[in-house]
């Protein structure tokens, strides 16, 4: 079981192009989409899960037994086998988690009473809910909230379970059990795990790739990733006062606070000056100098050239 995007693309009616020649082969586990907000993360997770078609592409499911499904042609054929947590999961909040749990198991086409009540305790349980049954849903944490709607995604036992940014605003503890159960969920299915969270992607997944500006910098195991750029990048303490002329002489990817003082993180085949460190190289680094070198490229190209009087 693949699931395998070929070429797709996407432009808005505003003129914005968020998807621009996607091509994926997602096995399955958890497969991990990284990229900046505004990236085409959403783009493509609403157009994998039915929600809108692309201009140009196509996404098949391909089974083991041969019955492979076409999404653009077969949306409710992929219905079938799909969960989704969207982004932004809307819940009624005077209703409690097992009267909405019932009600949208009806509606995914559970109809016998006691298979749904079997259906319904068994997910409520298994997303440590039950306890908090009864209670009605505004009374949730985030995290909270977030376990229900997987709870929900999981009705119908699917195959195929895209999350998009589960994790944003939970806290620590919260984040951990939610991250705990994806990786369960990733020993039955493919799940598709897009975040901008670094750590939630270097934890979890097997898979991943980077997206920015709707292309797919890179794709593959995050361990061959990190890698890629072991050796090569370089930490130094600077003075708040010199952050522009870091970035204006060497190749800095990252740029952030570490105990009040600026840190500059550059990429380098050797030590670029005195007082530079190596760095261990981690997914962070991946990610930062996949997008740097992107926007480099992606502002170089819109660059006009002023010309000669």
């Amino acid at each position: 079981m693949n699931l395998l995007i070929d070429g797709l693309t996407k432009t808005y009616d505003n003129g914005v192009k968020a998807l621009n020649g996607v091509s994926l082969t997602i096995e399955p586990g958890l497969f991990g989409l990284l990229g900046p907000n505004g990236a085409g993360k959403s783009s493509l997770m609403r157009t994998i899960a039915t929600l809108q078609l692309p201009d140009q592409g196509r996404i098949v499911m391909q089974d083991v037994n041969g019955q492979d499904i076409d999404v653009l042609t077969q949306p409710d054929e992929l219905r079938k086998i799909l969960g989704y947590l969207p982004q932004d999961f809307g819940v009624y909040p005077r209703i409690d988690a097992v009267t909405l749990l019932d009600h949208l198991a009806v509606l995914k086409g559970i109809h016998n009473g006691k298979e749904r009540k079997e259906v319904v305790e068994t997910l409520l349980q298994r997303v440590n809910l039950w306890e908090a049954r009864k209670k009605n849903l505004s009374g949730y944490s985030g995290g909270m909230r977030q376990r229900f709607g997987i709870a929900q995604a999981l009705l119908g036992n699917p195959k195929l379970i895209i999350v998009d940014e589960p994790t944003a605003g939970l806290d620590p503890a919260e984040r951990n059990r939610f991250l705990n159960l994806l990786a369960g969920l990733g020993q039955e299915a493919i799940v598709i795990l897009s975040t901008h969270i670094v750590e939630d992607v270097q934890e979890l997944c097997a898979q991943m790739a980077i997206i920015n500006k709707g292309t797919v910098l890179l794709s593959g195991h995050p361990l061959d990733a990190v890698q890629m750029v072991q050796g090569v990048i370089w930490k130094k303490s600077v003075a708040p006062g010199d952050l522009d002329l870091m970035h204006r002489m060497y190749a800095v990817i990252n740029d952030r606070m570490v105990a009040g003082q600026p840190m500059v993180y550059v990429y380098a085949t050797s030590q670029p000056a005195p007082g530079f460190v190596r760095v261990e190289a981690g997914l962070e680094e991946v990610y930062f100098t996949e997008i740097t070198d992107a926007e480099n490229r992606y502002h170089a190209q819109r660059t006009v050239p002023i010309p000669a009087l």
